[in-house]
Parts: C-alpha cells; sequence; structure tokens
C-alpha cells in the first residue's frame, strides 16, 4: 500500500449560517469565540502518521511495560475491535462457519499429542500452578487446533456431516522476543479470527477455493489494494510422511492455480504440519505482513485420532483440516488499516460517528435529545433494555465551556465522521446541521440524519 499523505492546511475563509449566528470560519482568526475549523483543518501536516501515533492520538490502545507484548484496547479501541469482529462472524455464516469458544490453557499432554511440544515449544508460554498435589505442566495456548481437534473428536462423525467448519476468536499468546515488539503488528497476546475445516479428501479442493472466496471478499471492503499469494512449502522440521506433504502441496497449488491469480513459491515456509497459502499485505512502511493463511493438514487429525463414519459404514475414515484465518492477527490488521486510512474510519467501523455540538447552554438539552435519536441509544432512565434489533450508533454532546470554534476543531482531530451544530434555529425546525470531516454543512431533519446512518453504514461507507 502506498503511504496516504495528509494535504496541508491553507487559511481560508467560509461561511456557516445557524439560526441567526453568522459564524466566521477564518481559521487564522483563531481569537475569535464564534470560530470554526476551515474545511481542509483535518489535514493538519503532510507527515504520514504511523499506527502507534494514530492510536495515541485517537485513545485506541495503549502498552504497559507490566505485560510487554499485550495490548489495553481502550474503549474506542474496542469499538473498532468488537466492530471487525462482528463484520468477520457475519462473512463467516455465509460461508458455514459455527463459532466456538476454547480454553486458554491446557496440559502439556496436549501439546505433546499436537507435536508443538516438540516443535513449538521455545515459542510458548509455559504455565505452573501452586499447591499442586501433583506437579503438572501446563501451557497457554498459541494456536487453536488442538483444542478445535477436541471438539471434533468428542462425538461420533458421519460423511454426510462434514466439512464441519469452527470459528474461535479467544485469545492465543506466543513468545515474541522482545525487541521485535512493536505496538500492534507484532505482540505477545492476540486474537486471530481462526478457522478449521474438518473435510472428507474429496472436499478439500473445494474449501480451499471457498476460503481463498472469503479472502479476496474481505479485503475488497477494506479496499487493501493488492496482496501476494504464496505457497509455503514442507521446513525442515516436519511431521508426517513426505508422500502426504507431497499430496497437500499438489493440492494447494491445484486450488492457487485455479483462483486465477498469480502466486509464488515460498520454499521450506510452511507451518511444521503442513504446507500453507500465505497473503501477504503491505504496512505503510512497505513492509510486508502475513494476515490471510489457509493451511492443509493431514497430521493433527492422525494425531488426534480423528475419525468419520463412511458411506460404506466404516468408522476409520480420516478426515482432512485445514487452518484458515483472514484477519490473520486482529490486532495486526487493525495496525495496516490505520495506517492506510491515516485514522480516518468509514463511518462502519469508526468509534466515532458523530458528534452534536450545541452553540450555546440553551441548545444542551436539545442536542442531547438529538443525540438519543439519531444514535437509536435512549438515556438510562427512559428505557430498562435496549431493543436488540435496532441500528445504534456511537454519538457523542460536546457540551465543554469552550468555544464553537475550538470544539468543531477537536472534533476534526478526534476523527468523528460527521458533526452537527445545533442552534436556536436548528431547534426551531427540529434539525441539525450536519457536516463531514471536510465540506458545508446541511440542515437535515433528526430523522433523515438516522436514516442517512443507516443506508452508510450498509454500503460499508
Amino acid at each position: 500500500m502506498r503511504p496516504l499523505l495528509l494535504r496541508s492546511v491553507r487559511p481560508a475563509c467560509l461561511g456557516f449560517e445557524y439560526g441567526h449566528w453568522r459564524l466566521s470560519t477564518r481559521f487564522c482568526s483563531s481569537h475569535s469565540s464564534l470560530s470554526t475549523p476551515d474545511d481542509h483543518d483535518d489535514d493538519l501536516s503532510d507527515v504520514f502518521l504511523d499506527h502507534r501515533q494514530i492510536g495515541t492520538q485517537q485513545e485506541l490502545y495503549m502498552i504497559n511495560p507490566l505485560t510487554p507484548g499485550s495490548v489495553f484496547l481502550l474503549p474506542h479501541g474496542t469499538r473498532i475491535y468488537n466492530r471487525l469482529l462482528a463484520f468477520m462472524r457475519a462473512q463467516l455464516r455465509v460461508f458455514g462457519f459455527e463459532e466456538v469458544v476454547s480454553p486458554i490453557i491446557y496440559r502439556k499432554s496436549l501439546w505433546e499429542t499436537s507435536g508443538h511440544w516438540e516443535k513449538y515449544k521455545e515459542d510458548m508460554f509455559e504455565v505452573g500452578g501452586r499447591n499442586q498435589e501433583t506437579k503438572e505442566d501446563y501451557g497457554l495456548k498459541p494456536m487453536n487446533c488442538p483444542g478445535h481437534c477436541l471438539i471434533y473428536g468428542a462425538a461420533e462423525r458421519s460423511y454426510r456431516e462434514l466439512p464441519i467448519r469452527y470459528a474461535d476468536f479467544s485469545p492465543l499468546h506466543r513468545n515474541e522476543a522482545s525487541g521485535a515488539l512493536t505496538g500492534l503488528t507484532r505482540v505477545r497476546r492476540f486474537h486471530q479470527d481462526d478457522g478449521h475445516i474438518f473435510c472428507r479428501p474429496d472436499q478439500v479442493q473445494a474449501e480451499i477455493k471457498a476460503s481463498i472466496k472469503l479472502v479476496d471478499n474481505v479485503y475488497k471492503i477494506f479496499k487493501i489494494p493488492s496482496y501476494r499469494l504464496l505457497l509455503s512449502t514442507r521446513p525442515e522440521q516436519y511431521i508426517g510422511p513426505i508422500e502426504e506433504w507431497d499430496t497437500a502441496e499438489s493440492d494447494l497449488r491445484d486450488a492457487l492455480d485455479e483462483s486465477g491469480q498469480e502466486w509464488l513459491v515460498n520454499e521450506g515456509d510452511g507451518a511444521f504440519y503442513g504446507p500453507k497459502i500465505d497473503i501477504l499485505i503491505k504496512d505503510s512502511n512497505g513492509k510486508e505482513h502475513q494476515a490471510a493463511t489457509i493451511q492443509l493438514d493431514f497430521q493433527m487429525p492422525q494425531r488426534f485420532q480423528l475419525t468419520y463414519r463412511g458411506d460404506d459404514d466404516t468408522l476409520g475414515h480420516r478426515p482432512v483440516m485445514i487452518h484458515r484465518a483472514v484477519f490473520g492477527s486482529v490486532e495486526r490488521f487493525m495496525a495496516i488499516i490505520m495506517e492506510q486510512i491515516q485514522g480516518k474510519w468509514p463511518l462502519w467501523l469508526s468509534p466515532r460517528q458523530a458528534v452534536i455540538v450545541p452553540i450555546a447552554d440553551r441548545h444542551v438539552e436539545y442536542a442531547r435529545r438529538v443525540k438519543e435519536q439519531i444514535s437509536g441509544v435512549p438515556s438510562g432512565d427512559k428505557a430498562d433494555l435496549l431493543d436488540f434489533s435496532i441500528s445504534t450508533f456511537y454519538v457523542d454532546v460536546d457540551d465543554r465551556s469552550s468555544t464553537l470554534g475550538n470544539r468543531l476543531r477537536e472534533a476534526i482531530k478526534k476523527g468523528y465522521n460527521y458533526i452537527g451544530v445545533v442552534g436556536d434555529k436548528e431547534m426551531a425546525d427540529g434539525t441539525v446541521a450536519l457536516r463531514q470531516r471536510t465540506g458545508k454543512p446541511t440542515a437535515m431533519k433528526i430523522e433523515d440524519v438516522r436514516q442517512f446512518l443507516i443506508d452508510s453504514v450498509a454500503r460499508y461507507e
């Protein structure tokens, strides 16, 4: 992705009519108690901001040295995170996934069965409890696949049930080197939009093609301009017979060829349990990060003795396991998108969708009523429970005792998508003067503003 440079500020004069007030918007006249930012005030400099700067400016997340590599998502960052997960949950339903929630800590014996203790132990966190009658080693999960094998293996399966697709968003922990930790892009605790598909051998090609389609559909929504497909083959440290690796790599090659997209071979960079398709996207510095991945695995089902009853009514048939993620690390994906859009979140993903700014104290109560109607969230004394079917929006009221110009300037700096100003005329007409981050305000009925936001979100705007 090419960096998106912010335009420089240039002095300008505009005039906005709010009721009986005519507000000078001369940016250079900050001494005016009624000054407002000019239309380009959101473009504060030519400096490209990385996600750490944006995260600080918009109060999205923090990291504390008492827990290195673990991210605290602050309220507005959590809004983005939850929205990303809600979006992905909706897409996964279309592709037939069922969500599960699995434990984060397992006995050492599980990791020995999966092969992680032998091949991945140095990247794991070992955990031990106190006051145990029998001391036993545990490990925090770096991946969800062994836990999903336990779920699959908890019941007898029929060939008619397959494919079975599990999705999981629970936290993962990997012991990254302290010198490699960087903002949201390299952390020790993170979340994946993780998924595992258990299917018959004759279903592998269709499931891989569907996974590639899911990746492409999602990346188009986020306007990711380009990405690279890599086939990562058998590494030096691997488990299982070479014949099965050759079969798995052949299946992935065929799926990539049928996708119609260009791809390259990344020799020796597969997972220890199987080859994979890695999808790489670039950050603002041109550094590539693995985001999506599609991995074919014949080994894990054997290690966990997973079976299904075939159409011959025998139980010994072995499923194939496909590991897939689209965002990859949700935190890393947030960082990449943050830099791509320079913190100017589209409305559907924005943690600050609108702010209502009253001109004077006598307009504050009206501003609060406008907020309630647009947001769809009544104040606590008016409703015991929110109707779960109603669309809601993040709308604030800025009624601080600061100049109107300063409050509008602050709203732009914080990244609100829409700024509504209310005064005498708006109160009389039942309207709000609404503007985007740039541009002139438009007088709109409150119900029209709400419907406009609903329609914009439906179009992923």
